[in-house]
């Protein structure tokens, strides 16, 4: 032993809540996001649309915009070097439009000019001459209808994906049915879509953006510009949110296009309107369900039809096909199963990822039926789903055997066992009515109702994928003291990836100082910051590199005091053995150690033509919510007084982000379930503003009891499950079921606006 003395013990490891670096910076407004960027000459970029939702193209007369004072660039088409197209899952997205448009808001041509309002200015005088053509709007033509125009090569149909096992032709003694629909949702982040390119002495360029996946962009902007991907250098900036909408590209090889042709940084930002057609949404659906039970309340069978609106584009319409049919018959085990999903082309806006993708529409769906068929049964709704829930073992209508545990029972029992808030007394203060201070009502025609929704969500990518994350670890002294350097591509967008990268370095190498490298390109992919993944793929080559570099470190100790590797612990900052400090850290980091590791997960594999799949997901996570709402029935104003929920997370890394993922998602589904909606007419976004489009303030989100449970997922690193996803998912089911107790009315449309559940607006609420 050459030292006694060494650190104390470490905190801020795996499974404490250390505080945030960012956490500061966000609260005071110091944080720089992607849209504060700056470099000197810079120039900026905007953007020309096409107004039409489908139209041709005859000819872009550029000439009165370059004669615009300011101007530097105007590009079309003809201006981009490499291939015109891009796509997270199918290359049919161009650039720059070439003889056709396909939705409201498709880029058409770029400018830049030595200010925002200049760059603006020029763009409305390219002069683009169109022939408006008759969009295709509806899905289920568009599917079916082959005297509709094919919007792409190969027909209108992105994806179409069935299941069929069991018998093909099951009876049941109880049978109910509907169809179900869901409106298109925004991710409303708040951070609009930002970056800034500079172009670089080798010919490349260096982009710095907000986005959810480094690399992903990367590949897409490196082929369209005709660069070699080591020409185009990405830089994470600070993100303002992200839920999915910036998997797309969106401003990246335009800005890189500008950067290119003029030889200065270019900067480009989106406004509000210009961010709502500018990025993808959730799809909308359409989904027609029939469930059969035996009179004692046991599955039979279940048939269903899923149709989701992509939009002009593919995007992720692929993904959510799949996950809508593997998922689309909930956490419950259904001996017989036909099912279809189609995913199809449209002139609507473009659709894509969103938080809980492809297992919303499904999930509102079928705990909608659940609820149905326990009321044709006289049973208690949640009785209903306890008899049919899956457990460890059980196999998935794919075919897939669940190989990890199914809290799903725990989690609606302790749901059930949570105190229900107190009545409404008389006189209630108005601000806990519906309406609020608006004083449309004092307790007058209130009626109170109770529901329930669970889900089942898949974790990381599916379906085949080669999912994995890379990590640089590096152990080092720094002004003497031990300092761990974390590096990694996974996007920090909001959901605290930085934090768990620091917590596992902590945990694993016992010191105390963990830096994290800026997330750029020069290091492996990580893959995009969604399906609840980075923390399970990333904080598995995180640990993986940690690892390693320990290993190093103890080798050297081993090795200078002649004794085992295996005998010896690194914690606090020191290799002890049986509890005896043989050397501080500081004493065997003469030199720097670094590892670099990836993290692969176990394979999945991709469904057949008829859904079967031995391993389609990777993992299964599980939620379950319970809304108390109290219902003006007179205005058809809803006031969520309860909405809790208890959630499986396999491991609780940071306790205290869990809690807010869990907030934060309940509060995007209850947006779903009451308000939120893109209002499309005509193919045209009618409500693209914070002013028009409506989500939950502090004002409307009541009171949440959270419960976490710990099932650990021995598949997966330190057991964790995906956190992020589910909550969002099960809060809608759970709102809209207690709206149905509250007043009576079947409501097979989301989000339930006063108007649709009073029956004002035409539509199929019942």
């Amino acid at each position: 032993m050459t030292s006694t003395e060494h650190a104390s013990r470490v905190t801020g490891g795996v499974g404490e809540s250390p505080a945030r670096p960012d956490a500061t910076l966000k609260t005071s407004g110091e944080f720089a996001f992607a849209s504060d960027l700056v470099a000197e000459d810079m120039l900026w970029g905007a953007t020309v649309r096409s107004p039409h939702p489908y139209a041709r193209i005859r000819g872009v007369d550029v000439g009165p915009a370059l004669a615009t004072a300011g101007v530097f660039a105007v590009l079309t088409h003809e201006d981009v070097p490499g291939e015109n197209a891009y796509g997270v899952k199918v290359r049919d997205q161009p650039v720059l439009a070439v003889d056709v448009v396909r939705y409201v808001g498709e880029p058409v041509a770029i400018v830049s000019a030595d200010s925002p309002e200049a760059a603006r200015l020029a763009a409305e005088r390219v002069v683009v001459d169109y022939e408006p053509l008759e969009p295709v709007l509806d899905p289920i033509r568009a599917a079916h209808d082959k005297s509709l125009p094919a919007l792409h090569e190969n027909g209108n149909v992105v994806r179409h994906q069935r299941i069929r096992s069991g018998d093909p032709d099951p009876r049941a003694e109880v049978v109910v049915s509907a169809t179900y629909t869901i409106g298109m949702q925004d991710q409303a982040f708040l951070g609009p879509e930002a970056g800034l390119a500079v172009p670089a002495e080798d010919g490349g360029v260096d982009l710095y953006l907000a986005t959810q996946d480094l690399h992903s962009d990367l590949e897409q902007t490196a082929r369209a510009l005709g660069l070699a991907e080591d020409k185009v250098r990405l830089t994470m900036s600070g993100v303002g949110g992200a839920f999915g909408g910036r998997e797309d590209l969106s401003i990246q090889v335009h800005c890189c296009l500008l950067a290119l042709r003029t030889g200065r940084p270019v900067k480009m930002v989106h406004g509000r309107e210009e961010s709502f057609v500018g990025h993808v949404h959730r799809h909308p659906a359409r989904m027609r369900y029939e469930h059969g039970a035996t009179r004692d309340g046991e599955l039979v069978y279940i048939k269903a039809q899923l149709y989701f609106d992509g939009g002009a584009y593919a995007s992720k319409t692929p993904v959510v096909v799949s996950n809508g049919t593997a998922l689309g018959t909930g956490p419950y085990v259904v001996p017989n199963v036909e099912l279809d999903a189609w995913g199809v082309y449209t002139n609507n806006p473009p659709c894509g990822a969103m938080r809980g993708l492809g297992a919303v529409q499904p999930t509102f769906a079928y705990e909608s039926q659940m609820d149905r068929l326990a009321e044709a049964l006289g049973m208690d709704p949640v009785e209903l789903r306890l008899r049919n829930v899956l457990t460890e073992g059980d196999r998935l209508p794919t075919g897939q055997v669940v190989d990890s545990p199914v809290a799903v029972p725990k989690l609606l029992d302790r749901l059930r066992g949570m105190p229900l808030p107190p009545s409404l007394p008389s006189g209630a203060d108005v601000r806990d009515l519906p309406g609020g201070v608006s004083n449309t009502t004092h307790g007058e025609g209130i009626a109170r109702g109770v529901g329930y929704g669970v889900t089942i969500k898949n974790v990381c990518y599916s379906e085949g994928a080669d999912d994995f994350s890379t990590a640089r670890v590096r152990l080092e002294l720094v002004g003497g003291e031990p300092l761990a350097t974390v590096h990694t591509a996974a996007a920090e967008v909001g959901q605290g990836i930085v934090t768990v990268q620091q917590q596992i370095a902590r945990t694993e190498l016992g010191v105390r100082r963990v830096n994290v490298h800026p997330n750029d390109t020069s290091v492996g992919p990580a893959g995009s910051s969604s399906a609840s993944r980075q923390t399970y793929v990333t904080g598995g080559a995180v640990h993986a590199a940690c690892v390693a570099v320990r290993e190093v470190v103890l080798h050297r100790v081993a090795d200078e005091h002649a004794v085992a590797v295996d005998a010896l612990t690194l914690t606090d900052g020191a290799v002890s053995l049986d509890g005896e400090v043989l050397a501080d850290l500081a004493e065997v980091l003469d030199t720097a150690v670094e590892e670099k590791r990836e993290f692969h997960h176990r394979p999945t594999f991709p469904m057949d033509d008829e859904g079967a799949s031995d391993r389609v997901h990777v993992q299964h996570a599980f939620s379950a919510h319970r809304a108390v709402v109290d219902v003006d029935t007179e205005l058809g104003l809803v006031k969520v007084v309860a909405l809790d929920c208890v959630q499986d997370v396999g491991r609780a890394m940071h306790p205290d982000a869990v809690l807010g993922q869990i907030q934060g998602g309940a509060t995007q589904g209850l947006g779903l379930a009451l308000m939120e909606e893109v209002s499309v007419s005509d193919g045209r976004i009618v409500n693209g503003s914070f002013t028009d489009y409506l989500i939950p303030t502090v004002l409307d989100v009541p009171p949440m009891r959270i419960e976490v449970l710990e099932e650990a997922d021995p598949n997966a690193p330190y057991g964790v499950r995906g956190v992020g996803e589910p909550p969002t998912i099960t809060a809608t089911p759970a709102v809209v079921a207690a709206v149905r107790a509250a007043t009576g009315r079947e409501l097979t449309h989301i989000p339930v606006t006063p108007t649709r559940l009073l029956g004002l607006d035409g539509e199929e609420q019942q």
